[in-house]
């Protein structure tokens, strides 16, 4: 986001567009958290997780008396549009603000899941699946060593994408996905074979999976196949952290310019995606509202490649 937050104050500056940063969200639109935002206030935050401008649920958003003192606030510090970074939710509340008020929002997909709706990626999925294939290649290491059974539970409640990417990336036996039906007896066979060959396994987890999280699935393992001693690690949001990697810089800065230069077309409503490496845009309430689907491909390979 802090890559987004460079570009889109950047370019602004360059056609002659003066910015604000609004502190905590939709939270702060409506306490007034507005901060001048110039190219020094942006310079050595490219390779810096998280947002400088921080980031807040916000319940009041959502109801008349907060989106009147949100216009109020706009209004005072001279505010004509809003680049808004998040997920569906952020893009729910736009939607139903533009629908009350006239005002003007673009979109752009922040959110490690990788689920929404007019885009091939969103910002942070990149980092968030490195992070995590890096921390699963360490613990294959031990797991190899030990001949042991590992389950690690990664981010994906709602959605299995960092799991499947991660699985298929990291050499995973198994991967466990809230989009697919989990048959706990047909697992349990297979670690018992590969139990009885000596092999080390990893079982890559969804924290939504619909037969439950990682510790819960290495119970009803272990109540099954007696001696076979297992390992969880959950990851958690070790995965949100850290240096953004090159590609979501990148994606960063396409989706921060052409925000920009959409709004200054007349472009409004709208999120920014890419398709097929090209920036595109789609209907803000279409964008949260419809589910992005899994790639139906990888998960076959999952069966395939294990």
């Amino acid at each position: 986001m802090n890559a987004c937050i460079r570009a889109v104050v950047r370019t602004a500056i360059a056609y002659n567009i003066k910015v604000s940063g609004i502190r905590h969200g939709f939270d702060g639109m409506i306490r007034g958290e507005y901060i001048p935002l110039d190219s020094a206030s942006v310079s050595n935050i490219i390779h810096r997780g998280g947002t400088i401008l921080k980031t807040a649920r916000s319940s009041e958003f959502m109801t008349d008396t907060g989106m009147l003192k949100a216009k109020e606030n706009l209004k005072r510090n001279n505010i004509d549009a809003v680049v808004a970074i998040g997920g569906d939710g952020t893009f729910r509340g736009a939607v139903e603000f533009n629908r009350k008020f006239g005002f003007p929002f673009i979109g752009i997909p922040g959110t490690i899941d990788n689920d929404l709706y007019g885009t091939d990626y969103t910002l942070g999925f990149d980092t968030a699946v490195n992070t995590t294939l890096e921390a699963i290649d360490r613990i294959k290491d031990t797991a190899a060593a030990h001949d042991r059974l590992f389950f690690i539970e990664v981010m994906g409640r709602d959605t299995g994408y960092i799991a499947l990417w991660t699985g298929i990336a990291g050499g995973a036996e198994e991967i466990l996905l809230p989009e697919t039906k989990t048959d706990i007896s047909k697992m349990i066979e297979i670690l018992r074979k590969r139990k009885e060959r000596g092999k080390s396994t990893i079982v890559i987890v969804a924290e939504g999976d619909d037969a439950g999280g990682a510790l819960e699935i290495a119970q009803k393992v272990k109540s099954e196949v007696s001696g076979l001693e297992s390992r969880v690690t959950i990851l958690g949001h070790l995965q949100r952290g850290g240096r953004p990697t090159c590609f979501d810089r990148i994606l960063a800065c396409r989706f921060g310019v052409a925000a920009v230069e959409a709004l200054l077309n007349g472009v409004s409503d709208k999120m920014v995606g890419l398709i097929n490496n090209k920036v595109s845009f789609i209907d803000l309430q279409k964008a949260a509202t419809t589910k992005e689907p899994l790639d139906t491909d990888l998960i076959r390979f999952t069966k395939i490649l294990s």
